[in-house]
């Protein structure tokens, strides 16, 4: 691992916030690594709310969306929400779908099928809108490179509305309106919302329109938080304020279909990374094994009984896409060792009967082997299809784009990316991709780094200290969970190897025979050499609480050690 100390701020900086606010130097130190340097800042960071969402009215086309739909409702036209069969989509298919059904009787909802349409919006689902009498499609978290198609349904006499936020082609499809935050003609103030988050401005606005306050709409946003989590949007600005009310109504008054969820895990309250963990794969899990109808279902069910039913299906989806996952990522990392490919670039591998739902959850397990961009290819129909996911620091949807000759359609993120591909172009395009990476992957991204904020004490980490530390949550992208380093650092000498494959580490350690302090190390085993040395050693850390017969105390959580 390499380890990263990010820049110290100005010592005379850090102590003069930390006056005004009355916080410790080490608190003061983090606020303004994260760019948070006036009380007023600091005061938006730890409280965020309401006032923190900008006018919906400030993203461009949202007076000609709201129009259309107020025009739908008030002719009882049909209209289809849209939506992929990730998280990001079925959540935002489940809002938009929830909030109309409030306003019209003439709504329903359309997730592709991943197997037999694949990802965004496709022909099929305009045929089917088109044979049900559908003349507005509401398609959220897809939908900004449907050229074709969205001229095809405009044929068909049905308009589209797109709210989407992956990056825009040069070439926007001819829709009525077009919610983009990325677009380079669009003045919304934030750019990182995810889809269901500009769906949420979308029913922010019409809300609006009707004279409803913002806060009316309260009850949506454990949909709104659990999509930012999922789709690892930035969580800073309004994401931020959305993800933390969003959170507390996944603890306070969640809907059926999370309640039931919660029951399964026996878990009463959820923080943002139970949510990635937890709640998100289960929601994953129907698109990915059986159909994301399955999740749309179960997030707009409003009776708790059915709610648990539909859970406790979805939890055997999740089951088998848990074997599906372990069973590939063996095959995968036997196929990366065969092919004498363990020193490249890139990993690229394919076997035509993986199932298509878990490539992605294999090739960012293959990266936790093989630190390097990485695409997992299955067969889909007559073509292949992949899913690709980055290291820190490299985009790789860029590398695509420089193969895009052999690509027949990709789209995605920098971290995260979806392609197709001819069968017959697999190896040109694996030995492109790989010579466009080996040309651009800088030296430092081939190693797993640990950012570390700062370096403390042991004598700082008191319980007021880690009361302040927990307002720094939600964390995400942008806001990721603090990283401590101390140095001079010993084990009083009952460390061990624990677990049932004794591959962590439970350790307890003191820093200049001050006070003594509880670390779990999970997958840390091989450091145990380190402890044994009985030499001083350094240790990166995040700080957290141990729930041990009723006690709560304090406890590291190990990421790395080193003397």
């Amino acid at each position: 691992m390499r380890w990263t100390l990010k820049p110290k701020p100005a010592p005379q900086k850090i102590a003069d916030f930390a006056e005004k606010l009355g916080v410790d130097l080490a608190i003061s130190e983090l606020l303004i690594q994260r760019g948070i340097d006036t009380f007023q800042a600091a005061k938006t960071f730890f409280r965020p709310s309401w006032s923190d969402l900008h006018d919906p009215f400030l993203m461009k086309d949202m007076n000609a969306a709201v129009t259309r739909i107020q025009s739908a409702i008030e002719n009882k036209e049909q209209i289809l929400i849209y939506g992929d069969y990730d998280v990001d989509g079925t959540s935002s298919v489940a809002l938009m779908a929830s909030y109309l059904d409030t306003k019209s009787t003439q709504v329903s909802t359309y997730i592709p099928d991943r197997y037999d349409e694949g990802y965004g919006v496709s022909y099929k689902g305009i045929d089917y809108a088109s044979d049900n009498n559908f003349t507005l499609i509401i398609a959220l978290d897809c939908g900004v490179k449907a050229i074709e198609k969205v001229a095809y349904a405009k044929s068909k006499g049905i308009d589209f509305i797109i709210c989407d936020h992956h990056r825009p082609g040069k070439e926007l499809p001819s829709a009525v309106a077009m919610l983009n935050p990325k677009q380079s003609d669009c003045n919304y103030p934030f750019k990182e919302l995810c889809g269901c988050g500009i769906g949420f401005k979308l029913i922010q606005a019409l809300a609006s329109k009707d004279n409803q306050a913002v806060e009316s709409l309260l009850s949506y946003l454990d949909l709104v938080a659990t999509a930012i989590g999922a789709d690892i949007v930035p969580i800073v600005g309004e994401n931020r304020a959305l993800a933390f009310l969003g959170l507390k109504v996944i603890n306070s008054n969640p809907r059926p279909g999370f309640l039931a969820i919660m029951s399964q895990l026996k878990k009463e309250k959820l923080t943002m990374t139970d949510v990635i963990f937890n709640i998100a794969p289960r929601i994953n899990a129907a698109g990915r094994m059986k159909h994301g109808n399955y999740a749309v279902g179960l997030m707009k069910e409003t009776d708790l009984n059915n709610a648990k039913l539909a859970a406790s299906e979805i939890e055997d989806f999740n089951t088998s896409r848990r074997e599906a996952d372990k069973l590939i990522t063996r095959e995968a990392l036997e196929q990366i060792v065969n092919a004498n490919e363990t020193d490249n670039a890139t990993t690229v591998v394919y076997q035509k009967d993986w199932h298509k739902g878990v490539i992605g959850i294999v090739a960012s397990r293959l990266i936790e082997t093989y630190y390097r961009p990485t695409l997992v290819f299955t067969k889909s129909g007559d073509y292949l299809t992949a899913s690709a996911r980055s290291v820190r620091g490299f985009d790789v949807y860029n590398a695509l784009e420089k193969c895009s000759n052999l690509i027949e359609q990709y789209g995605g993120h920098m971290y995260a990316a979806g392609l197709t591909i001819r069968q017959e172009n697999y190896l040109a395009f694996k030995s492109a991709f790989e010579s466009e990476v080996s040309k651009t992957l800088p030296l430092q991204f081939k190693t797993p780094e640990i950012k570390i904020d700062s370096e403390i004490n042991f004598e700082s980490i008191t319980p007021k200290f880690f009361r302040i530390l927990k307002q720094f949550a939600p964390y995400g992208p942008q806001n990721l969970s603090p990283v401590f380093m101390t140095s001079k650092v010993n084990d009083t000498g009952y460390g061990k190897c624990v677990g049932e494959d004794q591959t962590h580490l439970r350790l307890t350690l003191t820093q200049n025979r001050s006070a003594k302090i509880a670390a779990i190390g999970f997958g840390l085993a091989a450091r145990f050499s380190i402890i044994e040395s009985k030499v001083p050693f350094r240790a990166v850390y995040s700080v957290d609480e141990n729930e041990w017969n009723g006690r709560v105390s304090l406890q590291l959580k190990l990421k790395d050690l080193k003397l």
